[in-house]
């Protein structure tokens, strides 16, 4: 039987609040999971142009 390639996941915390991202947990944020990094890329582009602060 053959192995399958394990998924990568790229994962953020958005706190909207106080206009941050993270690629750690962070109290009081909504975790975003992406499973291509195109979506994940294009959901960092957008934040940034709405001048979210990574961290």
């Amino acid at each position: 039987m053959p192995r399958r390639k394990k998924q990568r996941i790229w994962r953020i915390w958005v706190d909207t609040q106080q206009h941050i991202i993270s690629f750690h947990e962070i109290p009081n944020a909504r975790l975003l999971e992406f499973y291509t990094h195109e979506l994940f890329q294009s959901c960092i582009d957008r934040y940034t142009s709405q001048q979210y602060r990574f961290q």
